[in-house]
């Protein structure tokens, strides 16, 4: 994993959630995303917790969209930290036995970034 994300952060506007998008696909769904194509397995548990974000935004009535997402990344992040269940340091490299033994909150913020490659947000 690499670089920092500000899970503080609130963006209020499109180009503040693009740029907390880009902060957490640098700090975890790069290395998140190119462990699950070469994992099958994982790849089904992103694709299962993408389609629990999809759920979760519909379900307050907003549309997946760089706001909505950034905004749910940062919820995630914080629930985790609330639980005693900090994220990863940012790390030079990730590697698979990582990704294979990875908690749901960061499946879910690799699933965050799933959805933005998707939707080209990031």
């Amino acid at each position: 994993m690499s670089s920092t994300y500000d899970a503080t952060a609130n963006p209020t506007t499109t180009t503040d959630a693009r740029t907390a998008l880009d902060e957490l696909m640098a700090w975890v769904g790069v290395d998140g995303l190119v462990a699950a194509l070469g994992t099958p397995g994982l790849l089904a548990e992103i694709d299962q917790h993408s389609a629990a974000v999809r759920d979760a935004i519909a379900a307050v009535g907003r549309e997946v969209d760089a706001l909505s997402l950034s905004r749910y990344a940062r919820s995630i992040a914080a629930a985790a930290q609330r639980m005693g269940r900090p994220l990863p340091e940012p790390s030079p490299t990730g590697t698979e036995t990582q990704w294979a033994s990875a908690d749901w909150h960061l499946l879910r913020l690799v699933a965050v970034c799933a959805i933005a490659v998707d939707a080209d947000l990031v």
